[in-house]
């Protein structure tokens, strides 16, 4: 099979800070690939490596055929690219935005004017098409940032957190966006720090912790590996917490988390529930909270790696940094 993205054993290390450590990873032409993983854990690395932005210490990647080293420039035809943060002129507005790519791309004036209303009509940025882009919400900002990456009708989208930040409807609206590219057979890379959003769009999710993949597989892979779904249980009393912990766990089967006093534990049938109040009542136990919902990122992170994803955020800066030295030099 010729994947559109591919990548064997990639390795980058900025000084002594080793970002990646043998990524491996491939998509599926017109599927999405969801990179999931906390901040500093090289999901951001290996996007740029894969845009041909900088290169890997160690290992290959080739994308929609072609060596993203050797065949840099052809990659660079092939692909568009959104940042976590909206990379647009704030002082020209969203249609001079839209223009300026295209003349950039080697589009003619008329082409790049005809390609930007089209998409600020996809986009429904028609209304603001003539306002500055510093006047634009979060959500029309990163709608905009996506336009521009779509100007050149690229194969292969590469979406590096986009939805970082924005609200709840301003992020199921560019997931709707997402959707509508892989219809029309677009490839996408997405990397994110949101189960709920590899859930909704991802086809295969890689998840990357401290530079290195733990886990591939379908969302529902991934979350029965936690159980699925997580009931919470908070006793009433603090002094009754280890003896519900003890309760929780028997009928769990696997010894829960404690967090402030509240009990959490992975479970895999919801009928669960029930039997854990009955059993809390027969042994006196006041229930101040009770809840079951479906599992987050960090319950994955926790059963792949035993820690959570806020145990490695410092991280994150330390690599930042690296990275920034690595660019000045």
């Amino acid at each position: 099979m010729t994947y559109a993205i591919q990548a064997e054993g990639l390795v980058k290390r900025f000084g002594a800070t080793e970002a990646l450590a043998g990524v491996s990873l491939t998509a599926e032409p017109g599927t999405v690939l969801g990179i999931l993983g906390p901040n500093g854990a090289g999901k951001t690395t290996t996007t740029r490596i894969l845009a041909t932005l900088i290169e890997p210490t160690e290992g290959s990647a080739r994308v929609g055929g072609f060596d993203v080293h050797k065949d840099a420039h052809r990659v660079r035809q092939l692909i568009g690219l959104t940042g976590q943060y909206a990379g647009v002129d704030e002082m020209l507005t969203g249609t001079e935005n839209l223009i300026l790519i295209g003349r950039l791309l080697g589009m003619s004036r008329r082409d790049s004017r005809a390609r930007a209303a089209e998409l600020l009509d996809r986009f429904e940025l028609t209304e603001a098409a003539e306002r500055a882009a510093k006047t634009y919400s979060g959500g029309m900002r990163r709608r905009l940032d996506l336009a521009a990456s779509l100007i050149g009708r690229p194969q292969i989208l590469f979406l590096d957190e986009p939805t970082t930040g924005l609200d709840p409807r301003s992020r199921g609206g560019l997931w709707d966006i997402v959707r509508g590219l892989t219809d029309d057979g677009v490839t996408v890379l997405l990397t994110t720090q949101y189960l709920e959003e590899a859930d909704q769009l991802a086809d295969d999710i890689v998840v990357i912790d401290r530079g290195q993949v733990i886990a591939h597989g379908t969302s529902d892979t991934l979350k029965s590996q936690v159980g699925g779904q997580i009931l919470e249980v908070r006793p009433l009393r603090a002094a009754e917490v280890g003896n519900a912990a003890a309760i929780v766990g028997e009928l769990a089967g696997s010894e829960p988390e404690l967090r402030d006093g509240l009990i959490a534990a992975p479970i895999t049938d919801p009928a669960l529930m029930p039997a854990v109040v009955r059993r809390l009542d027969d042994a006196g136990i006041a229930v101040g909270e009770l809840s079951l919902r479906k599992s987050s990122l960090d319950e994955v992170f926790f059963a792949l790696t035993g820690h959570h994803t806020d145990d490695i955020d410092a991280e994150a800066d330390e690599l930042a940094a690296a990275a920034k030295q690595e660019a000045r030099t």
